[in-house]
């Protein structure tokens, strides 16, 4: 899987995924689950979605364009 996610989505996706996981444990609800979706996008880097969609915002990270050409 190429990563197609930059460095600071890839931070946002995670506090956000963390956050919603968290409330939904907090007000025991199922629907806090869905925080895995951001969470699991943001901890590999890949989006299925944004694959079919055609985007890649690594293109605007320099620490994504260092560990690309590695």
């Amino acid at each position: 899987m190429k990563k197609n996610i930059g460095c600071k989505e890839r931070v946002a996706r995670i506090v956000i995924g963390g956050a919603i996981l968290k409330m939904g444990k907090k007000h025991q609800s199922k629907l806090g689950l869905l925080g895995m979706v951001p969470l699991l996008t943001g901890l590999t880097g890949y989006c299925p979605a944004y694959q079919k969609m055609g985007m890649d915002t690594t293109k605007n990270c320099g620490q994504c364009k260092k560990s690309k050409q590695a």
